[in-house]
C-alpha cells in the first residue's frame, strides 16, 4: 500500500539572516572560521567553490575571474542573500574589488557583495590606521600586487614578511606557531598601528 501526504510550506532553516560565500576549491580554512563568525543560531550560510590552482600565481589568480559568476549560480536560487563573500584576498586585489562585484551579482540576488581587499581598507578607514604590518604567505609577484593595490589605496606597508610558499595545500598546514612567531618577529620595532595576515587559506 503507498500513501502520499499533503504539506505545508514555511521558510527554510537559517532564513531570518543569509551569507553566501564563494570558497576557493582549494581552500581548507575559511569556511571553519566563518562558521564560529556567525551572529546567531538562525543565521544561514551557503557556501560555494570556484575552481582555482593548487599553486598560486597571479596568472592561476586571474583566471578565477571567468568561474566567479558560475560559482555564483550555484547558489539555492530562492535565497535572497543579505551578503555574499568571496574568500580570496590575492584574487581580488589580481581581478579588481569592482570587478568581483559585478561577476558575483551576476549570478546570484544579493545586495552587497565583499572580499578581504575591501574588508580590510573598510577596517582601517574605521581604525583610523594607516600604517600596516603585512605578513603573507605568497610568492614574490602575488604579494607585490596585493602591496600595490594597499598602497594606492593609502595604507603604507611599513613592514613586510613572507612565508614564500606557492602550494595551497602548505598554506593551509602552516603552524599556529609559525605563523604566530613570524607575526611577532614582523611587527617587533616596527611602526605599524595594525598587522595584516593575509589569505583566507591561513590559520589565522
Amino acid at each position: 500500500m503507498e500513501k502520499y501526504f499533503s504539506y505545508d510550506l514555511g521558510s527554510a532553516l537559517g532564513s531570518d539572516t543569509a551569507f553566501g560565500l564563494i570558497v576557493l576549491q582549494s581552500d581548507e580554512t575559511i569556511e571553519h572560521d566563518m562558521r564560529r563568525l556567525l551572529p546567531h543560531e538562525n543565521a544561514a550560510l551557503y557556501t560555494s567553490r570556484v575552481p582555482s590552482g593548487a599553486k598560486v600565481t597571479t596568472v592561476t589568480l586571474g583566471e578565477m575571474s571567468g568561474a566567479l559568476t558560475g560559482a555564483a549560480s550555484l547558489f539555492p536560487s530562492p535565497v535572497s542573500f543579505d551578503v555574499v563573500g568571496y574568500g580570496c584576498t590575492s584574487a581580488t586585489s589580481v581581478i579588481g574589488t569592482d570587478k568581483v562585484t559585478e561577476l558575483i551579482t551576476k549570478g546570484c540576488d544579493t545586495p552587497h557583495v565583499t572580499e578581504p581587499v575591501s574588508a580590510l581598507l573598510a577596517a582601517c578607514r574605521v581604525l583610523n590606521v594607516r600604517k600596516v604590518a603585512f605578513l603573507s604567505p605568497y610568492i614574490e609577484d602575488v604579494s607585490a600586487t596585493l602591496r600595490s593595490v594597499l598602497n594606492c589605496n593609502g595604507l603604507e606597508i611599513v613592514t613586510f614578511g613572507s612565508f614564500n610558499e606557492a602550494s595551497e595545500s602548505n598554506v593551509a598546514r602552516i603552524t599556529l606557531n609559525s605563523i604566530r612567531q613570524a607575526a611577532l618577529d614582523l611587527v617587533k620595532e616596527s611602526a605599524a598601528e595594525v598587522l595584516f595576515l593575509s589569505c583566507t587559506n591561513l590559520q589565522t
